[in-house]
């Protein structure tokens, strides 16, 4: 007998599709959140057959859960530990632990596709086309590279997961694998696909008024209140606003902070440790501990929501040698322009004396230290006639 004890996400399920595959009835799957994984682990330990074999999928022990497994195993030789978040690499000090963030070639790892070589090396699961195509649907999901290489297709798969129940979505999985040559979604499936991608965009469009700019340790962070769609708009909030180091995204009702960032500079696996939680460099979460609750919460509350950049203008747009014209709350005007090979800024005419190596740099000074945003064409036509009518 078989038991598999994984994350309640996409890489976490994909998990549990590829062990009911491999073990079918033989193998009980359980889902769980960080938080209760280590009551599952007393569970076992305490409950199950010394007989049942143990997998640990996407997901990683506290320390005192590391020890019992580790004398557990010591005398049955029956866990496997299978997880790729670099907040877990300690773990293949243990002779049932197996951690890879990513292989010898720099391809990224998930629980999934770590797990799926597993079953395949050790002849519990044939491969097949079909079962190859999702696992990569899921491993590219789940690391981010479906956002590289535009693989819209793994983005539809994790709106679906989240558009029906895991039962649902495990039993639909399960068949479709088993049937198919390949991996594809059905008509019906489409369409639901495409009402909820603008169900997100409007979402995301709303989120993005109520976005507040804090600075949190050394980072700059955007904070915004979500209780859904953290991935799609952690995304688009980041590229909206790519000044910030990154986005908090509160869920007060699960009492979870979910960390984004489009960064390879930040971290954000770290920004969570502080908070007892963890994932991966680009997307991680946490408890809201008191901790986080005061710096993300509280001391956050009474911020006005950032100001997005003017769209669709002709002329005043970012890099052109006219120059740049911003704006903040306290009505100041930032002109930013490139004169003697560096980037220079105006504030209210009155050069600033900070001068940089980039337009971005540039920006990003206005941004984090004055809120600033692109002005509309009209503002910035307007500007620039007054400035020729001073020097008539």
């Amino acid at each position: 007998m078989y038991k598999l004890l994984s994350h309640n996400d996409l890489d976490g399920v994909g998990c549990g599709i590829l062990a009911k595959l491999a073990f079918d009835k033989d193998v009980k799957v359980r889902y769980n959140s960080i938080a209760s994984l280590n009551r599952e682990i007393e569970y076992f330990l305490e409950n199950d057959s010394p007989d049942t074999f143990l997998f640990i999928t996407d997901l990683s022990p506290n320390e005192e859960n590391e020890k019992r497994l580790t004398s557990h195993y010591a005398e049955h030789e029956n866990i496997q530990l299978i997880d790729h978040h670099k907040t877990a690499l300690h773990l293949n000090e243990q002779d049932w632990g197996y951690v890879l963030v990513e292989d010898e070639d720099g391809k990224l790892a998930s629980a999934t596709s770590l797990f799926y070589e597993y079953l395949v090396s050790n002849k519990y699961l044939n491969p097949t086309k079909a079962i190859s195509e999702f696992v990569e649907l899921v491993r590219q999901y789940d690391t981010w590279e479906w956002e590289k290489n535009e693989n819209q297709k793994a983005h539809s798969l994790n709106s679906l997961f989240f558009l029906v129940s895991i039962d649902e979505f495990e039993e639909m999985m399960i068949e479709r694998l088993k049937s198919s040559d390949h991996f594809d979604f059905d008509e019906f499936e489409k369409r639901l696909l495409n009402m909820e991608e603008d169900k997100i965009e409007r979402y995301i469009n709303r989120k993005k008024r109520e976005i507040v700019q804090a600075k949190i340790g050394k980072h700059y962070v955007g904070i915004v209140y979500a209780e859904s769609y953290h991935s799609e708009l952690g995304n688009e909030l980041g590229k909206e606003f790519a000044h910030l180091d990154y986005i908090a995204m509160l869920s007060l009702g699960g009492k979870r902070i979910s960390f984004r960032t489009i960064h390879d500079h930040v971290d954000v696996s770290e920004v969570a440790g502080t908070y007892g939680g963890g994932g991966h460099q680009k997307a991680s979460g946490s408890s809201l501990t008191e901790k986080a609750f005061k710096q993300f919460v509280t001391d956050t509350f009474n911020l006005e929501p950032l100001h997005a950049d003017a769209k669709r203008n002709r002329y005043n747009i970012k890099e052109t040698s006219f120059g740049t014209l911003y704006q903040n709350r306290r009505d100041d005007l930032f002109f930013l322009y490139q004169k003697n090979g560096k980037w220079h800024i105006k504030q209210n005419k009155k050069k600033l004396s900070d001068s940089f190596i980039s337009f971005a740099e540039g920006e990003k000074f206005l941004k984090r230290n004055f809120e600033a945003w692109l002005v509309k064409d009209e503002f910035f036509v307007e500007y620039l006639i007054n400035e020729v009518k001073k020097k008539e």
